[in-house]
Formats: structure tokens, sequence, C-alpha cells
């Protein structure tokens, strides 16, 4: 396959810089739990437009429209500040909300839109891609806390963004992209939605919350045994038939304990609920243990009410003791746990709405994720592009893969 050959890079910067009152943003909990981990990275592949838009045009069309949308969204054009507090050794981190977003222009010479959608398995390429591989969020102090990267190939364009996850999760990385697409349209700054950024919704809250630097143990990725990327095409019809269902594709032994990690969004759960486009990592997780043995005898219908169980909890009050106890005891959350045991762990989700980010000349054609967080476990949930389908991205272990094909009540519902 073809290689990766970058053209340009430049700094867009929002044109209004944001007011002494806006200048900085102070993070909380659910975002300061992120530091540790890597960014978001998500793109979107387009077919390439007609013959009469030259590349140059698109490219200085994104530009201009990305300038427009960074006067809504102006913390991604900043970095990550720090207050160092001598007394008790610890730090404070905030969004210094000044800066610029780097934007890449790439060529992929040869690289074809069926290269990256015929194969089986997701095709290493698409890695390459994304900037900031095998950055972490704490980078951000010195990284762009967003980088946009336009890649060129010969029948298509691939759009993507790498996001520090401290300063946003799925909701708000998708409602960037969709405003960005949605001024890129109609050359207007006036978008649907626009972002909020207030902080102070939790009761009790206590900010700048002070972690202590033993806390900060910036190490990397602990190492995993290799894995494959494949997606599954669940159409409309098969969902509404498909049971839950044990697969068990990990072949463990019944006293093996199971881990499913899920994040749940926190907007509406909040008293009063925080608006949708509240702009942050507004999410807490929910983790449902259970015994090998006692997934394949109750069925994975069992595991998916327990896991209904744990969200059910996940209120307004869990989030004030969260943030509270948090604060006290702050730890942000170690990659190491993603990668102990038997964990699968859920990220993004098929409620995105990743086909309707049209930047002027139609819809995507596919969406994939980058390098980051991705191990043994790893489960990224889009929606299809058939309307009411959904895309499973597994990162699994090649042996679990295989597994899962030769399964054949888990193929009969998957379109392949």
């Amino acid at each position: 396959m073809g290689e990766i050959r970058i053209i340009s890079a430049a700094t867009v910067a929002q044109k209004r810089n944001p007011s002494e009152s806006t200048q900085t943003i102070d993070l909380n909990p659910w975002e300061l739990w992120f530091l540790l981990l890597a960014p978001i990275q998500k793109g979107l592949l387009f077919r390439k437009p007609t013959q009469d838009q030259r590349m140059t045009n698109i490219i200085h069309h994104l530009k201009t429209s990305l300038e427009r949308t960074l006067d809504l969204f102006y913390p991604l054009a900043g970095r990550i500040g720090t207050t160092i507090n001598g007394d008790d050794d610890t730090t404070c981190f905030f969004i210094d909300c000044n800066g610029g977003v780097p934007f890449i222009l790439a060529s992929a010479n040869g690289v074809t839109l069926g290269a990256i959608l015929d194969p089986v398995y997701v095709p290493r390429i698409v890695y390459s891609f994304f900037p900031l591989n095998d950055t972490r969020n704490y980078n951000g102090v010195l990284e762009p806390l967003l980088v946009v990267q336009v890649t060129e190939l010969a029948d298509g364009i691939f759009i993507d963004c790498t996001m520090n996850h401290v300063v946003a999760n799925g909701t708000s990385f998708l409602h960037f992209f969709n405003s960005w697409s949605e001024i890129s349209r109609s050359s207007d700054i006036n978008i649907s939605q626009s972002p909020v950024f207030e902080r102070g919704f939790v009761p009790g809250a206590n900010f700048p919350v002070r972690i202590p630097q033993s806390e900060l143990v910036f190490g990397g990725f602990p190492s995993s045994s290799p894995t494959q990327e494949r997606v599954f095409h669940f159409r409309k019809e098969k969902i509404a038939a498909l049971k839950a269902k044990a697969n068990a594709e990990k072949r463990l032994r019944e006293y093996e304990e199971t881990t499913n990690a899920t994040p749940v969004g926190m907007r509406p759960r909040i008293d009063p609920p925080l608006p949708q486009q509240y702009f942050g990592a507004a999410i807490q997780g929910g983790r449902v243990k259970m015994k090998a043995g006692e997934l394949l005898e109750l069925s994975l219908g069992h595991m998916a009410w327990q896991i209904n169980q744990i969200i059910s909890t996940l209120n307004h009050v869990s989030a004030t003791n969260f943030f509270e106890s948090w604060a006290k005891n702050p730890k942000p959350t170690s990659p190491v746990i993603f990668t102990i045991g038997n964990v699968l762990m859920l990220s993004s989700s098929p409620r995105f709405n990743v086909y309707g980010t049209d930047f002027g000349w139609g819809r995507p054609v596919a969406v994939t994720s980058g390098g980051g967080n991705k191990f043994d476990g790893m489960i990224t949930i889009f929606e299809g592009s058939e309307e009411g389908s959904i895309d499973i991205e597994a990162c699994l272990s090649p042996a679990t893969l295989e597994s899962m094909v030769d399964d054949t009540e888990f193929i009969d519902v998957v379109s392949i």
C-alpha cells in the first residue's frame, strides 16, 4: 500500500481572541480523569469532489471555515495550563484558550477508497492518517489540544481530528466536527447549536482541583498482546432480531473474571440537565464484573441488565459525590487498568451523527478511528451508513476475531 507524504503544515487560529473572563477554563474531575490516557482520534472518509473543485480551493475553504469555527470553539485553539503549588506539592490544570490549531495536508499516493474499505481487517496505514500518535492528554501542556489532518487519496479525501480527551468527550468532539462542516457548507458562522463552556453546575465542586505530584506519573501504555481491528456491520433489521447471546470468544475458564466498562453520558443526568451542547468531558464510567461461567450460563442479556442497573445509579447525586470524593483524593486513570484481566471497553456511540458531517461535497462513506487507546478488548461503536444500522470496530486478538467469524450465531446477524 502507498505511503503518506506530508505536503504542508500551517497554524489556524480564531479571529476573535477570547475575552479576559474566558481566557482560562478550570478543569473538573470528569475531565482530569483522562490526563494519563490518549486523545480522541476520529476521521471521516469522503469521495473526492468533482473535477471542477480543485484540491487547493478545497483546502483553502476548509482552513477558512475552521478559522470561523474556532471563534465559537475557542478553547480548542489553546493548551493545557498548569499552576504548581509549592506549599503542598500539587498541580492544578486548566485550559489556556490562546494559541492555534495545526492544519496538516498530506497525500497518500496510490491509496484508493477501496484499499481502505475492502480489506477484511482495518489497514494499518489508517493510523498514519492521524497526527499526534503515541501521545497522552497531559502533553497538552506543550502540544495542541486539537490537530487537523486532511489526507488526499487517489479517489477520496480523509479528514480527521486528534482532540485532547481532557477537553472533550465524544459528544463534544462530534459537536465540533458537525459544526465545522455546517459552517463549511453555508459559509455562515451561525450554527444550529453553539457550545456552552460554563463549568459551575455541580454543587460543592471545588475548583481548581489540586493533584499531588505523586499521582502525575506519566508512564506509557503497557505492552499488550498483538491485536487486529475489524469492522462488523449490523443492519437495522438484524439489530431488531439480535438476541443477547454470550459468545465467550476469549475462551475464558469459568472461574476467570470478565469486566465490561461502559462510559455513560452525564449531560441529561444532572439536575437541572446540562445542555447537549455543553462542551467538555461529561461522562462517568460504569463497570460490570462477572465470572466467565456465570456469563455463559446467564447469557449476555444478563450482562446487559447489569449494565442498565449500573447506568440507572448515575445521576446528579452520584456526580456530586464523584466530584467531591475525587477532589479530595484525585487519581487520574492509568492506562494499565485496561490491560489487566479480561476487559471489554466500549467507546463512542451509535447516536453520534457522524454521517451528517457534510462539508459541502457529500456525506462521508465511512468513519474510522486512530491508534490512541487501542488494546485487546476495545470496542468502538459508530452509527452505520444505512439508516438504523450500527458499525462495531473491534480491536481484539487475531484468535478472538477468527472465533467470532466462526460463530454461526454471530455471523447470522452481521454483514461482513
